[in-house]
């Protein structure tokens, strides 16, 4: 027989069987109908097995990927095996069976084809079941996945993974199975995932689960894994997806889904594709002042060309005018700072510099055009405050365009550029037990980072990870029991760096446990335990380098378990000195570390300094205990360092209260011990920072662990800076913005274990107050154990910005707009930006209701302010990705380039009247519908909408 070359080409070419080269047993036939061309190949029968053979020439192949489809009829009623033979190379395809002999069916598998010439065989193999017939072969090139899509089927296979073809709806060339029982622990896809940039992209990946109920398999990105769920599909041939957030390093990524230890597994999967987030605006350059902190009359100016970024900084022409721009740098020293300017008055004039809060020198900027001015700045590692101020004597009048700072690196995107690294427990090595994921509110997982920890139980069990980073210092996120009075138990934690125990941590559940509803006053053992997590934190010995061992060690008997979170380890900075002329607390009689109560020498180097020319004051090494309120203004108090300078309150009492402006509070940690949460309108206990800041004020580099609030502004305060701030484990809120501030700038900041919003605006109308123009930005907020990661109650012009928020646990949203708690009504445009929230959504049990990672909250009056959410990420929530409710209108509101990357209910649900205008926005992965309206809400659609 003359056998007919596949000329494959650009367009798909399609070759009967029959006209192949026929061998062993494999025969032209025509005895069952629905065949194309003059018949079909038969003889792929018992007799034949090892021999049976239809070989096709493919000439003029494009070489690289190319789609073969095999059309055949199998009415065996099973699925049957042939051998697909490649330029000699051999492997098993599998043919579902067809509804009868004279049913045809297809499929498709892809083949690396040389250019030129090839040689494509289907073959009864020894290993083969065969008894199918052949009517055609297709031959044309591959089709190109959709940007960012992997199919399962061309990853790597390892463990008992393996490609399979048997059950319909897949695409590409067939999908993976082999992810059962017999292969728990191996079985594993890999795929290679490139990145253009660092960043966080959602992974949707595309599975079957016909076993009717939700499996569980593990997803790892680079090398950390984590558990996902997969929901029962409706059969084997019904395919679903689900999407998960990744983290991407720019270039190659592994990311890989198996069949862990802890999963259920028993499910195929079919593709993976990694869909960036939407294009959000343009950013601007870590440099540009123009989107620094402004006060005391500094604007932002663009009627002048040849800047660079969206503008420049003009009216620095009055006293106290300033602009503050956040560095980080890798190591301390001395650093170069390029200025650029333009100074239009035809004179020099002068301005000053600051590092860190302290005043440097006096530049002298020459008259002209936009020009360049090189000066030097001492700097630390990592976040620094660096900035620029009309002080008395300066002459002003110049307008500022950006600032280059040598040996800088790029602020992070979204969330806090951080100091520390923190390492997972569950991602670590351990002998004791991981406990699996949960929400459950009253479980600690709930109130886990990630949702996951790990339990020690036996003397000698243990955790360890291993450091990216150098570290000398960490911070451990612990459980412990409660006792039976309520008041906490103590226990040991050994700390082995690098094989040698180095110290032990002091662990303490004395601010952990509450029970009952709200406000948490419930008998210890009682109903809803919850706030089960505490932190501790240590010096070590020395700095340890990246790839040391930090293995964390019951070897004690005092507590049944102790369960870890997570840890924070960073080189802490050395002690810093005191600035020439600051008044020494030490000098009015307080003395660290002797227990005595030192609120009074305090309060009176505080006294002294006001009077003085420095108008400063110093608080060395060591902890002071503090009784009562430090009220400070006009004064500027600074610490040696957050590791090193602590004011450790007492009896629920000590903190700074803030009574006018230019107060400076920096360096230092303040250490509560309110153990509980203070009743409604009762107050009896302390914010760390709080009052009435006026203007010119600065709170940077300050850690809170164990106060009532961490900073709480209000009255009339304007122009507050606060950035590099470590908010830990308050009974309230993290920072609430009251009273009529206005301009107040949070960034940079970590909060965590919040015992009630974790960033908040609240314009109360009851004080007469509206927040304005005030911005929460950079910052990184986990775990709040009550309400919302952030919170715009009413105001003015406020907005919420470049901030991550994962898990909330109770009672909150990752992010709320309301006019809730009797908020002046919302003016100007309120605004939530370039966010990212994980595992975000609380279910309230108070209210019997589900509450969603976005929260647009109307309890008594209409909402009809401007609201604009644009380029948020919402991913893995709890419950609804977005929520408006409950009842009153909600009007104004504009969404755009957000996406719901997976929600554990809708994806968006409106229950109130209202309106709203929706453009590029995705709904994914969501576990019910994705659009719930039960309310009439209007919709108004723009481009770009997918998936709802």
């Amino acid at each position: 027989m003359t056998t007919a070359p596949v000329t494959a080409a650009a367009a798909a070419v399609t070759v009967e069987a029959e006209r192949a080269a026929l061998a062993g047993g494999a025969r032209i036939e025509t005895e069952h109908a629905g065949y194309t061309g003059p018949g079909y190949v038969g003889g792929f029968v018992d007799a034949n097995r090892g021999t049976a053979t239809a070989t096709f020439a493919v000439t003029g192949a494009t070489a690289g990927g190319n789609d073969l489809v095999v059309r055949y009829a199998n009415g065996t009623g099973g699925t049957r095996t042939m051998s697909l033979v490649v330029n000699g190379t051999t492997r098993q395809i599998s043919l579902p069976a067809t509804a009868s002999w004279a049913t045809w069916g297809t499929v498709r598998y892809s083949a690396a084809l040389a250019g030129g010439s090839n040689t494509v065989a289907l073959r009864y193999g020894r290993a083969d079941n065969g008894n199918v017939n052949l009517d055609s072969l297709t031959v044309s090139p591959a089709q190109t996945p959709a940007e960012g899509t992997c199919e399962a089927e061309g990853a790597a296979l390892s463990g008992g993974a393996l490609a399979e073809s048997e059950h319909a709806g897949y695409t590409g060339s067939g999908y993976v199975g082999g992810f059962t029982d017999a292969n728990r622990g191996t079985a594993t896809a890999t795929f290679t995932v490139p990145a253009t940039s660092t960043g966080t992209a959602t992974a949707v990946i595309r599975y079957a689960n016909g076993t009717g109920g939700t499996r569980t398999m593990s997803l790892v990105v680079d090398g950390t894994a984590r558990q996902i769920t997969l929901p029962a599909t409706a059969s084997w041939s019904t395919w679903g997806t689900v999407a998960e957030p990744v983290s991407l390093r720019a270039g190659n990524n592994t990311v890989a889904v198996g069949y862990g230890t802890a999963d259920s597994g028993n499910v195929n999967l079919d593709q993976l594709r990694i869909d960036a987030p939407p294009a959000p605006e343009e950013p601007v350059g870590d440099g540009e002042l123009e989107t620094a902190f402004l006060s005391g009359g500094a604007a932002v100016g663009t009627d002048v060309p040849g800047f660079t970024g969206r503008g420049f900084v003009t009216g620095l022409t009055t006293t106290g005018a300033r602009v503050i721009r956040t560095v980080n740098l890798a190591a301390a020293g001395t650093a170069t700072v390029a200025l650029r300017f333009r100074n239009p008055t035809g004179a020099a004039r002068t301005l000053s510099v600051y590092a860190n809060g302290l005043r440097q020198a006096r530049l002298t900027l020459p008259a002209g055009e936009w020009q360049t001015l090189n000066h030097t700045l001492p700097l630390r590692a990592n976040l620094n405050l660096v900035g620029y101020q009309v002080d008395q004597g300066d002459t002003g009048g110049v307008q500022l365009d950006n600032v280059v700072v040598a040996g800088s690196t790029p602020l992070d995107a979204r969330g806090a550029t951080l100091p520390y690294t923190t390492y997972e427990a569950e991602a670590g090595r351990t002998t004791g037990r991981v406990l699996p994921a949960d929400r459950t509110y009253t479980t600690r997982q709930a109130e886990a980072s990630g949702r996951r920890a790990v339990e020690l139980t036996g003397t000698g069990q243990y955790v360890e990870v291993t450091l990216t980073e150098p570290a000398n210092a960490i911070t451990v996120r612990t459980s412990i029991p409660d006792n039976a009075q309520g008041t906490g138990t103590s226990a040991p934690l050994a700390v082995h760096a690098g094989g040698a125990k180095v110290t032990d941590l002091a662990l303490t559940s004395r601010y952990s446990w509450m029970y009952g509803p709200y406000p948490f006053t419930g008998a210890p053992g009682g109903e809803r335990p919850h706030r089960f997590f505490d932190d501790s934190r240590v010096l070590l010995p020395r700095t340890y380098p990246s790839g040391t061992v930090l293995r964390l060690t019951k070897e004690t008997a005092a507590v049944d378990t102790i369960t870890v979170d997570l840890v924070d380890a960073e080189v802490a900075d050395p002690a810093l000195s005191a600035p020439a002329g600051y008044v020494n607390v030490t000098a009015h009689g307080a003395r660290p570390d002797d227990g005595g109560d030192d609120t009074a020498a305090i309060r009176a180097a505080i006294a002294a300094a006001q009077s003085g020319a420095t108008r400063g004051v110093w608080i060395p090494v060591g902890r002071f205990a503090i009784s009562g309120l430090l009220h400070v203004a006009g004064v500027d108090v600074r610490g040696a360092g957050i590791w090193h300078t602590v004011l450790q309150g007492t009896n629920r009492r000590g903190g700074f209260m803030a009574t006018g402006g230019n107060v400076q509070v920096a360096d230092l940690t303040l250490d509560g011990d309110v153990t509980t949460r203070d009743p409604d309108n009762a107050p009896n206990s302390d914010a760390a920072i709080e009052g009435d800041f006026g203007s010119g004020s600065l709170v940077h580099h300050v850690a809170t662990n164990h106060a009532k609030v961490g900073l709480w502004v209000n009255g009339s305060t304007s122009g507050l800076y606060a950035a590099g701030l470590r908010v830990r484990n308050t009974m309230a809120d993290g920072v609430n913005i009251n009273g009529n501030a206005t301009g107040v700038r949070v960034e940079q900041s970590t909060l965590r274990n919040t015992g009630d919003d974790a960033l908040a605006m609240w314009s109360w109308a009851g004080a007469g107050g509206t927040v304005r123009d005030s911005v929460f930005a950079f910052n990184t907020v986990a775990l709040p154990i009550l309400a919302n990661g952030a919170a715009i109650y009413g105001g003015a012009g406020n907005r919420v910005e470049d901030t991550l928020v994962s898990d909330t646990v109770f009672q909150g949203s990752g992010v709320t707009v309301s006019n809730w708690h009797q908020a002046t009504p919302f003016s100007g445009t309120t605004v939530v930006a370039r966010t990212t929230l994980t595992r975000t959504g609380s279910h309230s049990l108070d209210w019997n209701s589900d509450l969603g990672a976005v929260w647009l909250y109307a309890p008594e009056t209409a909402l009809t302010g401007a609201v604009v959410l644009r380029d948020l990420r919402v991913a893995d929530s709890s419950y609804q990705g977005l929520l408006a409710s409950w009842q009153q209108p909600i009007t104004n509101l504009t969404v755009e380039r957000v996406t719901f990357a997976g929600t554990g209910t809708a994806g968006m649900e409106f229950n109130v009247p209202g309106s709203g205008t929706f453009s590029q926005v995705t709904v994914t992965g969501n576990a019910g519908p994705a659009l719930v309206n039960n309310s009439g809400f209007t919709i108004v659609r723009g481009p770009g909408n997918v998936g709802w």
